[in-house]
């Protein structure tokens, strides 16, 4: 009796439903034998919550979300994901104002930089524009043009109608020296 069983088995294994089957338990066996696996489906899921845009595109208008993005192309207009992470691609072009909890400038940037976190321009970045973050790296060879307010992160920021920002509910210290 067991090897009829196994016949329509064997028939069965060419079809696609009985393959993923066989391919499960050998995923899990996988990663029980190799420990550096265990890594990579946090990794992976990393990658699904980021989203690209490629080389070819070109956006003009206001981006907003709540994952990562990562700009190889082209993108015109306001890029608003705070508390998730903005990349800059090496082949990324972006003229825009850019308002995330991490930035990471790998191409050329003609616009002002907010960050919650930190801002890092890697070498082959370049950055036109003020930068406003709590910690800021430019690395050598990089290209930086503009002003930066180091900010302690949580310390809130207020957009003006002229596109500056403003601190909210810390005093400035000219105002703390005319009182004293």
């Amino acid at each position: 009796m067991w090897k009829p069983t196994n016949q329509p088995q064997t028939a069965a294994r060419p079809n696609e439903p009985e393959r993923p089957t066989m391919s499960s338990p050998s995923a899990p066996a996988m990663t029980a034998n190799e420990p550096s696996s265990a890594p990579r489906p946090a990794t992976a899921t990393t990658t699904a919550d980021q989203a690209t845009i490629g080389k070819s595109l070109v956006i003009k208008g206001e981006v907003t979300g709540s994952e990562s993005l990562y700009i190889d192309g082209r993108v015109e207009g306001s890029i608003n994901l705070s508390g998730n992470r903005v990349t800059v691609g090496r082949n990324g072009v972006v003229a825009a104002n850019i308002n995330a909890r991490e930035i990471v400038v790998l191409g050329k940037v003609r616009g002002n930089l907010t960050a919650s976190d930190r801002v890092d321009i890697r070498s082959d970045g370049s950055l036109t524009g003020d930068v406003v973050a709590a910690r800021i790296s430019i690395e050598d060879g990089a290209f930086f043009k503009g002003g930066i307010d180091i900010r302690k992160g949580g310390q809130p920021t207020q957009q003006k109608a002229n596109g500056e920002e403003k601190s909210v509910g810390a005093p400035e210290p000219a105002a703390v020296g005319a009182r004293a």
